[in-house]
């Protein structure tokens, strides 16, 4: 349980992150190279406190790595981090993909089976918890009938 909220927490850094613009602008250019913080700070029109405040987020998140070297602090980007937020953004695509195609064959079918032990309107309701990465359905997408 420990590890999954973990790792929860870490999407969460990541995606809160990359949700805003001068920070996803940071990761792109320090990915192509290493750049002072002074550097950035010069490319955005902002204060270099903010500029500092925004690597810091991305520095917790992962997306960059910071080291001294002299009087400069040098930031480079990690693609690695880059990487695990396209493998959780994969996740829910498929997860949306598979709701799609049950609903298609739910609107399809003029006639269900009504004697089946299965729910494709409750199958159609499952979501991702991106916590663990498994969808569950909830009490409130189930029929009245069946609560």
């Amino acid at each position: 349980m420990v590890v999954r909220q973990e790792s929860a927490e870490r999407a969460d850094r990541i995606f809160h992150a990359l949700a805003d613009t001068t920070r996803r602008e940071i990761v792109a250019l320090t990915l192509t190279g290493e750049y002072s913080v002074s550097d950035l700070a010069r490319r955005f029109p902002m204060s270099f406190a903010a500029v500092q405040k925004h690597v810091a987020v991305l520095e917790q998140a992962g997306l960059v790595t910071k080291e001294r070297q002299g009087r400069e602090q040098r930031v480079r980007g990690n693609a690695d981090s880059l990487r695990e937020a396209h493998r959780l953004l994969d996740q829910l695509a498929d997860v949306w993909r598979g709701r799609i195609d049950r609903i298609g064959a739910i609107l399809a079918d003029p006639d269900p089976d009504p004697d089946s032990d299965t729910h494709p309107v409750e199958d159609a309701g499952a979501h991702l918890d991106p916590r663990d990465g498994k969808e569950h359905c909830h009490d409130r997408d189930r029929r009245p009938e069946e609560s």
